[in-house]
């Protein structure tokens, strides 16, 4: 039977220095494989931001496949189911639209003559400051069905013909400036009203040739044009 000698102090001191480097291989095993994941997700989430920048500048162009491709993964599941009909109903419930407003200041004569005989004995002149306003728009519950066209997101609205809704004297803002009657004659007590009809449709005719029924189709194309494109339709023509 033989005795195994006992390990010098030099051989005990290098099993030790293995066995430590052995500990030290194996902490340092886990923590590069965390490291590794942990750079791995950071790469991941640094391209994943990347590519998204780079389909938002790709949407904005509007142009092109990826361009395309963009606006299909960036819009979800959102969908636009806007038909003529509908558009026909949102229209006509803004009923009459009135786009313009036109003022004016004028002085307007009344007067009942004589053929024959002198308006110093027989006549009767009067002098009306008058004040008078037109509005003017478009009637849009006239739109009809047929005047809507749709094509996806691309609208075509022809609109009703504009016209004038009410034109009217105001009454504080109008005065009579001077009043004349013949010697020989009463006073008629329905001049002024005469006069002021009078004035109605020199103002009407005022703001017809200073062009208010283009100004207000104008406006309401304006007006329309801000609708649509609410509606979600990016193509809009209102004729």
């Amino acid at each position: 039977m033989s005795i195994d000698p006992a390990p010098s102090s030099a051989e005990r001191a290098r099993q030790e220095q293995v066995a430590r480097q052995q500990r030290m291989a194996y902490k340092q095993k886990p923590r590069s494989r965390a490291g590794a994941i942990l750079l791995g997700l950071l790469l991941f989430f640094a391209v994943g931001v990347g590519a998204a920048v780079y389909l938002l500048r790709q949407a904005g162009t509007g142009g092109g496949i990826a361009a395309r491709v963009a606006g299909l993964l960036l819009s979800g599941r959102t969908t636009f189911n806007t038909t003529a009909p509908d558009v026909v109903i949102q229209i006509q419930r803004l009923n009459r639209l009135e786009t313009v407003s036109y003022s004016v200041d004028t002085v307007v004569e009344g007067k009942h003559t004589n053929a024959v005989l002198p308006d110093l004995l027989f006549g009767d002149r009067l002098l009306l400051v008058v004040h008078g306003q037109v509005i003017a728009g478009v009637d849009l519950s006239k739109l009809k069905p047929e005047s809507v066209q749709v094509n996806g997101r691309s609208v075509t609205v022809d609109l009703p013909a504009s016209e004038v809704f009410t034109t009217r004297i105001d009454s504080g803002k109008t005065r009579v400036f001077a009043r004349t009657t013949g010697i020989l004659t009463p006073a008629d007590p329905n001049l002024e009203s005469d006069t002021r009809k009078t004035a109605e449709t020199q103002i009407l005719q005022a703001a017809t040739n200073d062009g208010i029924l283009d100004t207000a189709r104008a406006n309401a194309r304006g007006s329309m044009e801000s609708l649509l494109r609410g509606l979600g339709f990016t193509s809009v023509t209102v004729r």
